[in-house]
């Protein structure tokens, strides 16, 4: 995988989930804002799921079975959308909540992403 972009992936989520987390704790539904931050962390996962797809054809192999590799590079990519999604079907404190709790589930991704590339844990 490329780990920069990884890295780079899981803090942003982080950010976000801090942000919309910040946003529930003052009582505030998502706003615009997060949701377009939202949509660029999405974007950079989208584009890690490019790359690790790209790097599957040209040979690489994870550690881990290349099964499991795509279902996380997927799930990684929909994440934040569908955190999106359902924090604007729920328009109070909660929403933020989900869109929060959608940006740490995103780094967790990340982290076992890393893992599965890489082989390390277990």
């Amino acid at each position: 995988m490329f780990d920069p972009l990884t890295i780079a992936v899981a803090v942003a989520a982080l950010g976000i989930a801090a942000w919309c987390g910040y946003a529930a704790f003052k009582d505030q539904p998502t706003k615009d804002w997060h949701l377009i931050g939202m949509a660029v962390v999405s974007l950079a996962a989208l584009v890690q799921m490019v790359i690790g797809i790209v790097r599957l054809a040209q040979g690489e192999d994870p550690h881990d079975t290349t099964t499991v590799f795509v279902a996380y590079l997927v799930g990684a990519a929909c994440t934040l959308p569908a955190a999106g999604f359902m924090s604007l079907s729920e328009r109070t404190r909660w929403g933020s909540a989900t869109a929060a709790a959608g940006g740490v589930i995103l780094a967790v991704l990340q982290v076992r992403l890393y893992d599965i590339w890489v082989g390390a844990g277990a």
